[in-house]
């Protein structure tokens, strides 16, 4: 027994040994890593220089630009059924045309308003008069009266030479937040904005620049400052800027914001006719033209009247449903083809005025006839 007992003893001795021995080699002392930090070489100077002038350029057409924007807010009473009339408020934005105070905005953004209130980069507040609109072109021209010292004009660029690619500036102010500027390019030129109510207005600026709610009536700027657009309208599922912003050219503005001074309006060309769509919304036949406007009535003593087109004579079926014979088709408009009712109107717009004449190719019956009109304004 004693000597299981000293066996016992010399086992556990030899184990702490080994024990020993095993601590002894752990606990030799860790290496410490090394961290290596890469830090970035600076950019030289000359690589930077372009970003500056970049920058340079932007502020220098805020400082110089924004003082000519304004804040615009429209005013007026809408009814509730349950309350009764109650005020409603809109903002929108506009700039100063020139050293008489006159202010060009959106229609949209004074529409239907009793009151109107401008107010200028340096806090001054004034009502506004509203001496003329056109709802077609989104365009509106206000009057408001201080001391010259607080009217800056914008400078009026040009949109006939404009390109895809080139940088643009808009200020505004969207959501309210005064005289924001934003950055982007021209996306596209020539663009048609379809709208719920009337014809699609043609020709317009498209840009990622952000355009958001309160940016309606703002500048559109080209890299010099100059005024190339009023931006008007964005397309957006959610109500604010996902990058597809439009503008309407300032060549146009150029065109109709005169009128707009002298008369209060702007005179619209027209034909003076109705008109279905073939294809859209009439089946053509199918040995006549596949695409062109189907003449359905004419104004007596209008342009197409007087230049000679015949509408087609409604009858009507056994059931009572229409039916229409004959009528000439209308195909180009100084050679230009015309298959909607919308090419027909951009064409006039952006290229006729009022008294301008215009070839109209028409097919009648198994006939291609050239017919001069001289257009008037529409009613």
């Amino acid at each position: 027994m004693r000597r299981w007992w000293w066996l016992a003893v010399l086992a556990l001795f030899a184990l702490a040994c080994n024990a020993a021995g095993t601590l002894n080699l752990s606990t030799r002392p860790t290496a410490t890593p090394v961290v290596i930090v890469a830090t970035p070489t600076p950019l030289p100077a000359e690589a930077l220089q372009a970003v500056d002038v970049e920058e340079q350029v932007f502020i220098n057409i805020y400082d110089r630009v924004s003082p000519s924007v304004v804040h615009i807010t429209s005013r007026s009473q809408v009814f509730d059924f349950f309350r009764g009339p109650v005020p409603s408020e809109g903002t929108g934005s506009g700039f100063v045309l020139d050293m008489e105070g006159r202010i060009v905005t959106n229609n949209h953004v004074i529409a239907n308003a009793e009151e109107v209130e401008v107010v200028l980069a340096d806090g001054t507040s004034a009502a506004a008069r509203v001496i003329g609109a056109d709802a077609y072109y989104d365009l509106a021209v206000l009057q408001i009266s201080v001391a010259p010292t607080h009217l800056h004009p914008v400078e009026l660029g040009s949109s006939a030479d404009l390109h895809v690619g080139q940088r643009v500036l808009a200020i505004g102010n969207p959501f309210g937040l005064d005289r924001t500027l934003t950055t982007g390019v021209i996306s596209a030129l020539g663009r048609t904005i379809e709208r719920e109510n009337g014809p699609a207005l043609g020709e317009a600026i498209q840009t990622d620049a952000a355009i958001n709610p309160g940016n309606s009536g703002g500048p559109l700027l080209d890299s010099r400052g100059r005024v190339i657009g009023v931006n008007t309208a964005i397309q957006s599922p959610s109500g604010g800027s996902v990058g597809i912003g439009f503008a309407v050219p300032v060549d146009i503005v150029k065109r109709v914001v005169p009128e707009l001074i002298a008369q209060g309006r702007y005179p619209h060309p027209t034909l003076g006719f109705d008109s279905y769509e073939l294809t859209y919304e009439i089946t053509p036949s199918p040995d006549g033209p596949q695409k062109g406007l189907l003449i359905i009535q004419v104004a007596p003593g209008g342009p197409a009247d007087q230049a000679g087109l015949r509408a087609a004579t409604v009858r009507r079926d056994a059931r009572g449903r229409p039916v229409l014979t004959g009528g000439d088709i209308l195909i180009a408009v100084d050679g230009r083809p015309v298959a909607t009712r919308d090419d027909l109107t951009i064409y006039l717009e952006s290229h006729k005025r009022v008294g301008d004449q215009v070839q109209l190719t028409v097919v009648r019956g198994n006939q291609t006839l050239i017919l001069t009109a001289t257009l008037a304004e529409r009613g």
